[in-house]
C-alpha cells in the first residue's frame, strides 16, 4: 500500500514538472520570437537601405577619354644623341583615362550634374547607370569657377532623377549620405554628418563656400551625390583635404543651391554670366576702422570704383564699406566676391554701404565679368608643360595681379614642380608680374626658371630646371 502511494506520489510530480517544463519552454520560445521581431524591427529602424534604395538610382560613373601632348624627352633635341642613334618618331600626343561620378538631375530631359574637373579635358564621355545601361554624353556647358558641369544623354524613361533639396536649411551635425564611384569601382554609399557649413573655395579662382562632412569621399566620389535623411540632393562632392590621397574625414561638397544657380544658367545660355560689381576692396579689422574712424570692424572697404563699372553708376564711393548684399550679410572681401559672382549679370541687387557711419542701401545693376583668355604653358617653356594657364585679375576685386594656374596634367613636368590649380605666380625671380604677357618674356625657353607663388595664403619658391 505503502508503495501505490509513492508511485502515485511519484506521478504527480512528474506531471507537474512536466506541464511546468512545457509551459517555461513555451514562454520562451515567446520571448525569442518576441526578441527577434524586436531585433529586426531594430534593425530595419536603424537601417540605411531604404534611402539608398531611394537616392542611389540617380547617381551614375562616368568614364572619359582624352588626349594630350607628348613631353618630350630633352635627349631626342641632342644633336649628339641624333647623330649616333637617329631621331626615333615620338608620338606627338598621348591617350588617357578618367572619370568620376554624377548626379542625374532631369530624367525626361536628360541632365547630368558632375565637376568640371572631371570632364575638363575629356574628348569622350561615357555614363554608366546604376541599372548598367550605357550612354553617351555631350557637355552642355561647364562652369570652372563653381567647379559644375552639366551633361545630357539620350532621354530614357529609366533615368531616375534625384530630388533637389535646400542646402541653406542644412546644420553641423545634420545626417549625410555619399554616394559615388571611388576609383572607379561600381556605386559605393558612405554615411557621416554634415561637418561644416561655409568653408572657403580650395582654389583661390573659385566662387561659392564648401560643405564639410565626414563621409567618406575619395577619387572618383568627385560629382556624386551628398543627401540628406530624406534622401534629397544638398551637395555635389567635390574635393577632399588629404595628405597621401586618401580619405582621412576630411571632405567638401558643393552646396546644391548653388549648383541649382550654376546649372540654370548653363542650360539657358551654355555658359555662366558671372555678375561684376567693378570695385577694388579689402576687408575691414579693427586696426583699419580706427585709422577711418568707423564704428564697425567688418564688412568689405571699397579701395577703388572702376569707371563706367556698376558700381559707379550706383553711386558708390572709396571709402565706402559694404556690409550687405540683398538679404544676407557680408562680412568681408570673401564673402562679397562670392556673393557677386554667384549673381548673373544684368541683374539687380540692393546693396548696403557705411558712409560716415551712416548706413545706407544703393540698387545696382551688374555688369559681366569677361572669361580671360588661356594659354598652354608648355607653348612658353617645356618646364612648364602640363599647366593652363591665365591672367589673374581676379574680378576686379582686388590690386593684387599675376598669372593663375587654371589646371595642372597629372604626371606632367608642371605636376612634378609641385605646381597646382589655384596657384597665382606674382613673380619670375626677382622681377614681379602682371600677366600673361610680362611672364612669357621672363620665362620663354628659359633652362631654369624661380617662380614665386601665392598659394592659399602661403609664399612658395618653386624651382625648374632642365
Amino acid at each position: 500500500m505503502l508503495n501505490k502511494k509513492r508511485i502515485l506520489v511519484f506521478i504527480s510530480l512528474f506531471f507537474v514538472l512536466t506541464t511546468a517544463t512545457g509551459l517555461l519552454f513555451a514562454k520562451t520560445q515567446d520571448i525569442q520570437e518576441n526578441t527577434a521581431q524586436e531585433r529586426s524591427q531594430l534593425a530595419e529602424l536603424f537601417s540605411l537601405a531604404d534611402l539608398v534604395d531611394k537616392s542611389s538610382p540617380a547617381v551614375v560613373r562616368i568614364a572619359i577619354k582624352g588626349k594630350v601632348k607628348s613631353q618630350p624627352n630633352p635627349f631626342f633635341d641632342d644633336p649628339f644623341f641624333g647623330r649616333f642613334f637617329g631621331q626615333p618618331e615620338m608620338p606627338r600626343e598621348r591617350e588617357f583615362g578618367g572619370g568620376g561620378s554624377g548626379v542625374i538631375v532631369d530624367g525626361e530631359k536628360g541632365y547630368i550634374i558632375t565637376n568640371h574637373h572631371v570632364i575638363a579635358r575629356a574628348d569622350e564621355i561615357k555614363i554608366f547607370t546604376k541599372d548598367g545601361d550605357e550612354y553617351l554624353a555631350e557637355v552642355v556647358g561647364s562652369d570652372q569657377g563653381t567647379d559644375i558641369a552639366v551633361l545630357k544623354i539620350e532621354p530614357s524613361e529609366n533615368l531616375l532623377p534625384i530630388s533637389l533639396g535646400d542646402s541653406s536649411l542644412l546644420r553641423v551635425g545634420d545626417f549625410a549620405l555619399a554616394i559615388g564611384a571611388p576609383f572607379g569601382l561600381s556605386q559605393t554609399v558612405t554615411s557621416g554628418i554634415i561637418s561644416a557649413l561655409g568653408r572657403p573655395q580650395m582654389t583661390s579662382d573659385g566662387f561659392g563656400e564648401m560643405i564639410q562632412t565626414d563621409a567618406a569621399i575619395n577619387p572618383g566620389n568627385s560629382g556624386g551625390a551628398l543627401v540628406d535623411i530624406d534622401g534629397n540632393l544638398v551637395g555635389i562632392p567635390s574635393s577632399i583635404f588629404t595628405r597621401g590621397g586618401g580619405n582621412i574625414g576630411i571632405g567638401f561638397a558643393i552646396p546644391v543651391n548653388t549648383v541649382k544657380n550654376i546649372m540654370q544658367q548653363i542650360i539657358e545660355f551654355g555658359s555662366v554670366r558671372r555678375g561684376l560689381l567693378g570695385v577694388i576692396i579689402s576687408d575691414v579689422n579693427q586696426e583699419i576702422a580706427e585709422q577711418l574712424g568707423l564704428d564697425i570692424s567688418k564688412g568689405a572697404l571699397i579701395q577703388e570704383v572702376s569707371p563706367d563699372s556698376a558700381a559707379e553708376d550706383a553711386g558708390l564711393e572709396a571709402g565706402d564699406v559694404i556690409v550687405g548684399v540683398n538679404e544676407a550679410k557680408i562680412d568681408n572681401a570673401s564673402e562679397l566676391r562670392n556673393a557677386i559672382g554667384l549673381k548673373r549679370s544684368g541683374e539687380r541687387i540692393k546693396i548696403t554701404v557705411v558712409r560716415d557711419n551712416r548706413e545706407i542701401t544703393k540698387s545696382a545693376k551688374l555688369g559681366e565679368l569677361v572669361a580671360l583668355e588661356t594659354m598652354k604653358a608648355d607653348e612658353l617653356n617645356t618646364l612648364l608643360a602640363g599647366a593652363e594657364l591665365s591672367d589673374y585679375t581676379p574680378d576686379g576685386y582686388s590690386k593684387s595681379k599675376g598669372v593663375v594656374i587654371l589646371s595642372v596634367e597629372p604626371n606632367s613636368n608642371a605636376d612634378r614642380a609641385r605646381l597646382k590649380q589655384g596657384d597665382i605666380i606674382w613673380a619670375v625671380g626677382n622681377k614681379e608680374i602682371s600677366n600673361l604677357d610680362e611672364f612669357q618674356s621672363l620665362t620663354k625657353d628659359k633652362d631654369i626658371l624661380i617662380l614665386r607663388v601665392k598659394r592659399n595664403g602661403r609664399q612658395l619658391i618653386i624651382q625648374m630646371r632642365k
